[in-house]
């Protein structure tokens, strides 16, 4: 199971971190991945992380914004957006799978394995 926190409501320019931890297993060689999905919109990839070699992918609209870390030690993959706008207002899933062909095409493929429950991010302007 993978526990999202740390979303919330914040004005546009603010920021925010998010943080997702497994309850059963080490991420040490995952792709653990941050999709969202807005209003009326689908599903989208934002940012996946390859733990084990660092290799990071980012959607453009958030490249820059956003960076995508893991801490091994506290089994634990972040996300911190900064420069928040409305337009990234939406659910935010943390997802991981234990294989890893392209974290590129996984990401935009949504071709991962295990979702959680979603954290809310709310942006006004």
């Amino acid at each position: 199971n993978l526990v999202e926190s740390g979303g919330g409501s914040v004005q546009s320019g603010g920021s925010l971190t998010l943080s997702c931890a497994p309850s059963e297993y080490p991420l040490n060689f995952y792709i653990m991945g941050w999709f969202r999905q807005a209003p009326g919109k689908e599903r989208e990839g934002i940012a996946c992380l390859a733990m084990f070699t660092g290799e990071t992918y980012y959607l453009n609209a958030v490249r820059g914004r956003f960076t995508v870390s893991g801490d091994v030690a506290k089994n634990t993959v972040y996300l911190q957006m900064n420069n928040l706008s409305p337009d990234d207002t939406g659910l935010y899933y943390c997802v991981a799978d234990p294989i890893i062909t392209s974290i590129q095409e996984q990401c935009v493929e949504a071709n991962l394995g295990s979702w959680g429950q979603g954290t809310q991010v709310t942006v006004s302007s």
